[in-house]
């Protein structure tokens, strides 16, 4: 059959160049309508559920709410983790389904257990599902800022103006706004006053309830008309507002402003935002899974151009503090730009060897076309471009012409050998071509086979590193496929027309110079190396067991690291610190940040905005800071940011990067290299015993940014009802914890409508009795015997309590998390946690447990050891099938340690981390090496069959084979050279290991088959076993 596919080739020239023609045109027109991003879609089915408990405090948030959710979800079908957050008058709750659960699928089973839980939480307290966001987070921060509107009116014009056309945007998800003064209709009541005109607190909440509210009255029909008929109370003038009546003192009414100040008013901050230290408002963008990030962005900043129309003179909207579609066009455009320079060094290295113009344009078309194939193909199978699928293709682009080079360079061989020949005796040229290819043929496609079989254990891996690193693996083995197809159609026809005329074989009858000077010395230095091949096999074998010592040595990781230029930097101070203050601290690093020299520009966000899972605690601050590199190395600017943070007193820092720490964070629930969960009942031993493990981990000069979670007490005032008290006066508890709830936090009553937008209208007593402690203990209660202070009927106490509680699969727990420099994440992991277990004894009822990126790699370094053994297997079989011999297969598997000595001691001067994707790289090299050995061996055999000696077999059979085989070698090794080189740019980052590698063990194969299999081959035949 494949014959058949050669000679079809040879005898249809114009169907099959149409075939070429359309696959141009179809592979541009993909290209333009793919999607782009910079990674998979790397999204956990996760699904979150927020809850807005009221200011409650995080213990009974964590009793009332957050423990009868954890329950109602715990048994949902494929859940593998329940995380939670308790904290001030919040409940976050994360459930982590298993890789591959649809996500809407997901969301229904958990609605469906939402049901579950009526009557179990407390009145007016309902869970939400958070809106479906990507793993890559936000993709975009958007900053607010002006010279003369109030940041009341810029808040406002981002809430009722920004967001909702951010939101009308396909795409996005979500949208949180930080920042400003939330606009608010307060009335603050007076004690006192209410006391002298002798009007309770339920009464003023009735009244304002009804103060701006209209009422619909049915219709009216006269003069022929229908008219409808509506009671107008509603009003914004905070006058008309405080001329409401309360009650009647007699014949004397008594309105709301004789009681209260009515007032227009920001809301009890939440958050504050600040850009390159000046006060803001930013607005974080999170997009949906699966869409592109580039379109989306686009999208975006189209809106924004039309809306900043109608904006004030005076407002800016600044959408370049942080672009995640900056690093993707980077990304893209670094490992595109990897892949053109890989092409031209393969052509110049065809041309080198080829010296023929024409040879040269035939074996470099089969990278267009297989490209060009490739795209198609992941186009119709909803694949995207991102750094994955385009490294596969640069690790692919040598590949792409070994088979057409082979063929090419046969056909070229046997056709200058047939114009040698005497006029009778010639051959015509399709005889020459098709019999060329075919000689050839079962070789490329066994070797091609052999490639792609190598290459199967990366679809084995699952998780995070499956969805990762398939797509790759899916881009490489297609582009292979596509190129042994141009090989087998494209190449002969080429060949047929191209090189089979008199005038052009005339002129090239003399072999070039580089062939003659290879061919010779070649000869000479494998005769010498025949003659001493004890001592070669000998000092091989050697070799190669000090590599896999050295491989032994080496540290792991999962993933380099990336290079984002873009840091996130989490500041936490001490528990209890007021928002003022967090505030302060947040301004002053951004002030330290702004003057090192790399840094562009800062975004911080401190406090938390509306229900935002990624938002900070009141003593928390996340601070974004762009930056870029000038003549400091990388490890030289963080270093300078760790000092600079370090010298702030009263702040614990971590210093991350964005996307690489949301990748942390669904891996292991914190924003880390490495997470310890401490797991027990007592908070206070959990963080007694987190800090021991902070103190323990300072053995360790790599471990950087270590941070215990900050779940101790922090400051409570707590109103103690005395309900012996509360019976003297007449005061249920019921009225005692109404008056509570509407006279400190306040009570939202209504709403007012300024045109379309509302806002909240609340109550609660004036500054005098909410800002203080003594405020507080002054204030009056109603009773039926008038008003009374609050400390005639509860105690006012200031006490501790916890700031936020966290748990893990109903358990409670405090992660202590740290990041790790030089790169052998998993070999410190392992050495922290023996140092641990010797010297932290643990209480009973108390565990750790170690999370983060590293588990993913020991995961996944199992799965490709494990398959690849089995792909080595199989690989057996086919050169068993290819030769027929079970000797000749491993002398043919010879090649895989002689590819491992290369690429090991690359890995080991380059790095000395042997991460998961320098391991893909040292399995991709099995299947490449193999190819050599197959081309050899095949042509000894085929020369014995012919009646050739032994010995005269293997050196002209090596002398046959080595032009092609040092041309895919050079092909291969040169076209990875670019992509190491821009090892340190954006998307290069987890190609350049894998890269390394393969040239590393491209180089050593090469040299060495071309000596040890003419060795092993001649040994084995004359052993009798081939």
């Amino acid at each position: 059959m494949l014959n058949r596919i050669i000679k079809f080739s040879l005898n249809n020239k114009l169907p099959l160049l149409l075939a070429v023609v359309l696959t141009v045109v179809g592979g541009i027109y993909s290209a333009r309508n793919i999607e782009v991003d910079v990674f998979p879609d790397l999204t956990m089915p996760t699904v979150v559920i927020l809850t807005d408990a009221a200011d409650m405090a995080p213990e009974e948030i964590e009793r009332l709410v957050t423990f009868p959710i954890e329950t109602a979800v715990n048994g949902a079908t494929n859940v593998r983790r329940v995380r939670s957050s308790s904290s001030q008058g919040f409940s976050f709750v994360w459930v982590e389904f298993d890789w591959g659960m649809d996500i809407y699928k997901a969301r229904q089973i958990i609605s469906e257990k939402m049901g579950l839980l009526s009557g179990q939480l407390p009145d007016g307290i309902v869970p939400m599902l958070a809106p479906q966001s990507s793993v890559m987070g936000e993709i975009m921060f958007i900053g607010m800022r002006a010279r003369s509107t109030s940041m009341m009116e810029l808040r406002t014009l981002a809430e009722w103006v920004v967001k909702p056309a951010i939101l009308a945007t396909g795409g996005v998800s979500q949208v949180t706004i930080i920042g400003g003064d939330y606009k608010q209709y307060q009335v603050l009541a007076c004690p006192v006053k209410m006391d002298m005109y002798g009007v309770t607190m339920p009464e003023l909440e009735a009244a304002v309830a009804a103060m701006s509210v209209n009422t619909g009255a049915g219709v009216v029909r006269d003069f022929g008309n229908e008219y409808n008929l509506r009671s107008m109370g509603r009003t914004n003038d905070v006058n008309e507002l405080g001329s409401t009546l309360v009650k009647m003192n007699g014949d004397a009414p008594v309105r709301v402003a004789d009681v209260a100040d009515v007032v227009v008013a920001p809301a009890v901050r939440q958050g504050y935002a600040a850009q390159n230290g000046e006060p803001s408002i930013i607005l974080s963008i999170s997009k949906q899974p699966g869409i592109n990030t580039l379109n989306v962005t686009q999208n975006i900043e189209q809106n924004l151009t039309s809306i900043a129309k109608s904006l004030p003179a005076d407002v800016s909207l600044d959408t370049s503090i942080f672009r995640q579609a900056d690093y993707i066009q980077a990304s893209v455009n670094n490992v595109g730009q990897s892949l053109i320079e890989g092409a031209v060094c393969v052509i110049l290295v065809l041309f080198l060897f080829l010296t023929s113009m024409r040879t040269t344009v035939i074996s470099i078309l089969a990278i267009p076309l297989s490209l060009l194939g490739t795209i198609i193909v992941l186009y119709l199978v909803g694949m995207d471009i991102n750094t994955m699928t385009l490294g596969g293709m640069c690790i692919a682009i040598g590949s792409l012409v070994d088979d057409a080079i082979i063929d090419v360079e046969n056909v070229y061989k046997r056709l200058r050998q047939n114009r040698l020949l005497p006029q009778n005796e010639r051959r015509s040229a399709f005889t020459v071509v098709y019999e060329a290819s075919s000689e050839i043929r079962a070789s490329i496609i066994h070797a091609t086979l052999i490639i792609i079989v190598t290459f199967m254990p990366l679809f084995f891996l699952s998780g995070l590193e499956g969805r990762m690193l398939k797509p790759l693996g899916i881009a490489y083995i297609v582009a292979l496929l596509m190129s042994l197809l141009v090989a087998m159609t494209v190449t002969p026809l080429l060949c047929k027309l191209m090189l089979s005329g008199d005038g052009y074989l005339c002129r090239v009858e003399k072999k070039n110079w580089v062939d003659k000077w290879l061919l010779t010395s070649y000869s000479h230095s494998l005769g010498k190396a025949i003659t001493n091949s004890k001592k070669i096999i000998v000092s091989l074998a050697l070799l190669f067991v000090l590599c896999l010592l050295l491989f032994a040595g080496m540290g792991r990781s999962f993933l380099p690291e990336f290079n984002e230029k873009a840091l996130t930097i989490a500041a936490v101070s001490r528990p209890g610190v007021s928002l003022e203050e967090s505030n302060r601290i947040g301004a002053l690093i951004e002030k330290e940040l702004l003057q090192i020299p790399e840094v562009i520009s800062t975004a911080r966000r401190t406090g938390r905005g509306e229900l935002d899972e990624h938002s900070q605690t009141s003593n928390g601050a996340e601070i974004d800071v762009n930056f870029e590199l000038g003549e400091r190395s990388k490890a030289d600017f963080l270093h300078d940011v760790r000092s600079r943070l370090a010298a702030i007193p009263g702040v614990v820092t971590s210093v991350g990067q964005p996307l690489e720490h949301r990748i942390d964070h669904m891996v292991s629930g914190t924003q880390a290299d490495l997470a310890i969960k401490i797991f027990g009942p007592d908070l206070s031993t959990l963080f007694r015993t987190g800090t021991e493990i902070k103190s323990l981990l300072a053995a360790f000069p790599q471990v950087v940014d270590i941070n215990v979670e900050q779940q101790v007490e922090t400051p409570q005032l707590q109103i103690r009802a005395r309900r012996d008290r509360l019976a003297y006066y007449g005061v249920t508890m019921e009225q005692f914890n109404g008056f509570v709830q509407a006279a400190f936090p306040g009570k939202k009553l209504g709403a007012v409508y300024e045109g379309e937008r509302s806002f909240d209208l609340i109550i609660r007593l004036n500054k005098d009795y909410t800002e203080s402690i003594d405020g507080v203990k002054n204030a009056l209660i109603d009773t039926p015997q008038g008003k009374v202070a609050l400390t005639e009927v509860a105690d006012v106490v200031s006490v501790g309590g916890p700031g936020s509680i966290s748990r893990e699969n109903v358990q409670r727990k405090v992660v202590v998390s740290a990041n790790i420099t030089g790169g052998d994440i998993a070999g410190t992991v392992e050495r922290i946690e023996k140092y641990l277990e010797k010297e932290l004894p643990l209480a009973e009822g108390y565990r750790l447990e170690y999370g983060g990126q590293f588990e993913s790699a020991a995961s996944a370094s199992r799965t490709l050891w494990l398959t690849t053994a089995v792909a080595v297997l199989v690989v057996f079989v086919l050169l068993y099938g290819e030769f027929k011999n079970a000797t000749l297969s491993l002398t043919v598997l010879i090649n895989l340690p002689l590819a491992l000595i290369g690429g090991i001691i690359a890995t080991y001067i380059s790095s000395g981390v042997m991460s998961i994707p320098a391991i893909i790289g040292l399995i991709t090299l099995f299947g490449i090496a193999t190819r050599n050995g197959i081309l050899l061996v095949s042509r000894y055999q085929h020369l014995r069959a012919a009646g050739m000696g032994l010995d005269e077999a293997v050196l002209s059979g090596s002398a046959d084979r080595l032009t092609p085989i040092l041309m895919t070698a050079f092909t291969s090794a040169l076209a990875l050279i670019p992509m190491i080189l821009a090892g340190d740019k954006s998307g290069n980052e987890i190609q350049s290991p894998m890269a390394v590698v393969v040239l590393g063990g491209l180089l050593s194969s090469t040299f060495l088959n071309v000596y040890v299999i003419p060795i092993v081959y001649r040994w084995v035949v004359r052993k009798g076993w081939a």
